[in-house]
This record gives structure tokens, sequence and C-alpha cells, in this order.
């Protein structure tokens, strides 16, 4: 023991020295491990998806909604806010409704909401395999979301069924998730196909209208008859190496920010009844500010993974500056997502939310315009409203190789939810797109 002592006395730099080069050993074969853990994760790719496309007789020029709101007795007051929105709402005459909201006076039933929940997920699922010559039986994981529609047998029980897919497929179905609900089913295959590996996952996501046309007086869940439209998308996700070469995109980053511990956000978007027993979906006025702080917060989360060094130290010491001198009436500097990505696609939930996300984050007209027409042509698809964006810039010709996608979704609850993808394929307007008939007039210009 003595001798121990007088070696540390002698030699004290030595121990140091050791000590030192031991903690460093050990900090580089914890990246060493972290790196190879991570290298063994396999790459999650997306093959192809397919967008709904309604049919013409399922239109709802403003004109055919005047009427048919005016026949079915709704209250005056009620009918004029509901004009008053939808001249504000961004909409073209050719977003679409389910046919029995069509009819005079308006048939609400199940059969009706199952109805139009198996046209569009069968149709989107068939147009994907028949694209691809896809066994139904080759697919190992299926996840549906409807976030108001959640019937027994589920919806992923309905395409099962449908397409005969095999009795040990893992399946899913998410509800009561919002608008955000596809990339959750994105976030959840994700991880599904990094455990099961060299798997393929199908992901179906719609919501139906039928059930939930609200036809009372409170204004805040009239709001939900202005925004939401028909429409449906089935996306073919694969952690198969075979599958690589045939692949559109890899899947690099997905976020998700959930703010329901906070009882404004938490409110934000409700399902109640009514004063007159009637059931309906309450929209908060608050929910512009609610986005934008869930936004925030998932940007912080996600840009240190995406962002540019350079950008990152920039927007920093803005936000040093800003403390250390109390400046608050100056402006925080925005990163420059533009740096990061070449595509944005931001959930089409209504003209208020892509304008207030274009200002806020300083994004250009043609950032948006994916957006912006989405809305324009099909209206608020809810979770699929991301796939029919993502479709108009593969129309438009601009993805190319290499390049970059933002997909951002907000949902009830409040959640926000980014994914970013890398183009890994040369990617063109195909014959099943959902664009491609009416690309070429596109895009317009859209009345204030």
């Amino acid at each position: 023991m003595a001798r121990i002592q007088e070696y540390i006395l002698i030699y004290p730099e030595l121990i140091i020295s050791t000590a030192i080069c031991s903690t460093m050993a050990a900090a580089i074969a914890g990246l060493i491990l972290m790196y190879l853990i991570h290298k063994r994760k396999p790459k999650v790719y997306l093959l192809d998806f397919s967008c709904y496309q309604p049919p013409n007789s399922c239109r709802l020029p403003m004109s055919m909604f005047l009427e048919n709101v005016l026949l079915d007795g709704t209250d005056p007051d009620s009918i004029a806010f509901q004009v008053k929105i939808l001249e504000k709402s961004g909409f073209s005459e050719e977003t679409c409704i389910p046919p029995s909201l069509t009819c005079l006076p308006i048939r609400k039933s199940l059969s009706f909401a199952l109805e139009e929940v198996t046209t569009v997920m069968f149709s989107a699922v068939s147009n994907l395999f028949e694209k691809h010559n896809i066994n139904p039986r080759a697919v190992d994981i299926l996840i549906s979301n409807s976030s108001l529609f959640c019937p027994t047998p589920s919806l992923s029980t309905l395409i099962i069924n449908k397409f005969r897919m095999r009795s040990n497929i893992k399946n899913f179905n998410l509800s009561g998730m919002g608008c955000s609900a596809g990339l959750i089913a994105v976030s959840l295959a994700k991880d599904l196909l990094r455990v099961h590996s060299n798997s393929l996952a199908l992901i179906v996501s719609t919501e139906t209208l039928v059930l939930n046309w609200y036809q009372g007086k409170v204004p805040s869940m009239l709001l939900t008859n202005c925004l939401f439209r028909m429409g449906g998308a089935a996306m073919l996700m694969s952690s198969r190496k075979k599958d690589k070469g045939r692949a559109k995109y890899e899947l690099q980053h997905l976020v998700r920010t959930n703010k329901a511990q906070d009882d404004q956000s938490h409110a934000c978007v409700f399902q109640d009844m009514d004063p007159e027993n009637k059931q309906g979906i309450s929209i908060s006025k608050d929910i512009l500010h609610v986005a934008g702080d869930a936004l925030k917060a998932n940007i912080g989360a996600l840009g240190p993974m995406v962002l540019p060094i350079s950008e990152q130290i920039r927007y920093g010491i803005s936000i040093l500056i800003r403390k250390i001198w109390s400046q608050r009436r100056r402006k925080t500097r925005i990163p420059n997502f533009k740096k990061a990505f070449e595509h944005f696609c931001i959930h089409a939930g209504g003209r208020a939310v892509i304008q207030g996300i274009e200002r806020n984050l300083e994004l250009r007209k043609e950032d948006v315009e994916a957006s912006k027409m989405t809305l324009y042509r099909f209206g608020n698809t809810s979770s699929s409203s991301l796939w029919y964006e993502l479709s108009y810039i593969e129309a438009k010709g601009k993805m190319k190789k290499g390049d970059r996608v933002w997909q951002i979704a907000f949902g009830s609850g409040f959640k926000c939810n980014s994914a970013v993808w890398k183009c890994v394929a040369k990617v063109g307007a195909e014959r099943e797109n959902v664009w491609r008939d009416i690309i070429h007039s596109y895009p317009v210009e859209i009345p204030n």
C-alpha cells in the first residue's frame, strides 16, 4: 500500500494522463458502439403511395352546398356563417363529399359511413397493389387510421378481409389521433419495420364525413362542414434490402410533439354535444396560437437533426443576443429551413394554417404551392392531405433524386409531427398520379 502511495506522489502526471486516456477511450468506444447500433438499424423506405380520386359526381360547388343547406332546413344564421367561411376557405368548386351528404334530406347512418370508408380505402389500396404487382399476402404489417370512425370489426380488418391477407399479419388501427395520424402511422410502421426487419408495411389513411356532418347551430362546430372533404391515401413502406433499388424515398427523420399536458391545447379540437344534443367537433379560436406553439417545440427537436451547423450557430447567437440585451422587440432570427429541404408539405388544414407557417418560417410562394393547391382542389382531407401534396410535387416534375422533403402535420390533442424523406430515385409524373389530368392547370391564383 505504501508503495502505491509513493508511486502516486512521484508520478502524478502519469496517473492524470492515464485517467484522461481511459476516459477518452471509453468515450470513443461509446461513439463507435452508437455508430454500429445506428448502422445496424435497417433503413426504412417508401416504395410508393396512392391517393384516392373522388368521382366528379361527388363534387360540392358552392351553389349545391347553399341549395342543400337551405332545403335541409338549416338555421339562416348557420347558413350565413358557413357561406362566409367557405368564401374565404381557398376551396375550388371541385372538392368532394360522400353522395349520402348531397341527398335531401341528408342521410347519415353506419351503412353509409362504411360505404364511404371502404370505397376510399379499397380504391387507394387496389391502385397501389396493381401499380407494383404486389400480392396482398406479401404484406407483413398493416396500419389503418381514421380519427372519428372506429367500427367493429376495425378498418384494418376490413382491408384484410377484402384483400385476403395472411392470418399472421400484424395489424393496427389508430383512432382519435386527428389529422396528424398519418405521420403517427408512419412512425409506428418505422418502429415495426426496424424490429421486424426485411418486412413490408401497408398504411391506409382516411377520414369519414358521413357520421360527422354537423347539423346544429354552434359556429365552432359548423367549421368542420366547411373544412373537411372526402379523400384518403395508401402508402407502402419496406425494410427489405431488395426494395432499395425500387423505392422512391428513404425515411430520414420523424419527430413527434404532443402538447396534451396543456389544457388549452387539449381542448383545442374536441368532440362534444351541443345544447341541442347534436354531436360535433368543436374547433377553438385558439387553434392558430396552439398550432404555433406545437410547431415551435417540434422545430426545436427537428432543427439540430437537419439544419447545417452554420445555420444553427446563427440562430443560437440571435437568441443569445436577445436574452443578454433584453431586446424583446428585436425579432429572433428564423432558421433558414430552405437550406435543409428542397420541398415542403404543410398539412392543408386551412388557409390560415398554411399562411401562418409560410409567414413564420419565411418561406417562398413556391414552397407552399403544393399545400395551397391541395387545399384548393381537394380541401382538407385530414391525415391524407400530405400525400396529395407530395403527389402534386411529383406531377409537376419538381422532385429530383437527392431532394429532401419536409412533411408537417397537425392534429387534435394538440399534436405536431414532422417527417423528413430523401428522394432516392428518379421520380416523374406517373399515369396513376391523382393530379396527372389536371396538373397543367396549376398553380392557380386563389382570390382573397
